[in-house]
């Protein structure tokens, strides 16, 4: 039985596009195709068009990619997004997988990256590009280099996966910005990450932080 996917973005003919090279795929079929958010969410009231994967675009008119999949993740949890966008900002990439996006693929990618992208959402539940992976981590974590992480270390990976300031996470944590800061320096390294981006991908795939 294949995987059913539906295709979420206001640009017709790249949709359309996509969904050709979807259906050439073995294990998977497109179910349909939505302009917005709101198309989506609307089509997803009928069991029948709810799908496995959802490839989500970030910008749309109505109801844009990151408010789509809060509520997607909202009302159908088992339902894996993969937001599909041209964006590289850290903000909207964070945006996106706060919001519960398992994976981040870019428009430009090969055909042969997004069979791979729709396989390991449905066998290992997450997927992220090594383009979107270097730019913006550096180094994909796999776990920890052998060190323990502490009470601390772990309160303040959770708090950093929201988005508060550091200067909110210290006064929730009631220490001073200058403890959180080194909290946060001391897990980049340990962790060999680089940004707050990290900290979160480290956190999904630990187990620490549920989108």
């Amino acid at each position: 039985m294949k995987h059913s996917v539906v295709i979420v973005d206001d640009h017709v003919l790249l949709a359309q596009a996509i969904e050709e090279l979807i259906n050439g795929f073995n294990r998977f079929k497109t179910l349909y195709l939505c302009k917005n958010g709101k198309e989506l969410l609307d089509k997803m009231r009928m069991p029948a068009n709810v799908p496995d994967v959802i490839l989500m675009d970030v910008n749309m008119p109505i109801l844009n990619g990151i408010d789509a999949t809060k509520m997607v993740k909202e009302n159908f949890p088992n339902v894996k997004v993969v937001a599909l966008s041209v964006e590289k900002d850290e903000d909207v990439i964070l945006g996106m997988l706060r919001a519960g996006a398992v994976g981040y693929l870019m428009k430009d990618s090969e055909k042969e990256v997004l069979l791979k992208a729709l396989e390991q959402v449905v066998d290992e539940g997450y997927y992220h590009t090594n383009t979107v992976t270097r730019l913006l981590v550096g180094n994909l974590i796999k776990g920890p280099t052998g060190e323990e992480l502490k009470e601390r270390e772990i309160e303040f990976i959770k708090l950093a996966c929201t988005e508060m300031t550091y200067k909110q996470i210290a006064e929730i944590m009631f220490v001073s910005p200058k403890t959180v800061e080194g909290y946060r320096d001391s897990l980049y390294e340990k962790l060999n990450i680089k940004n707050r981006i990290g900290l979160v991908l480290y956190a999904i795939r630990s187990h620490l932080f549920t989108p």
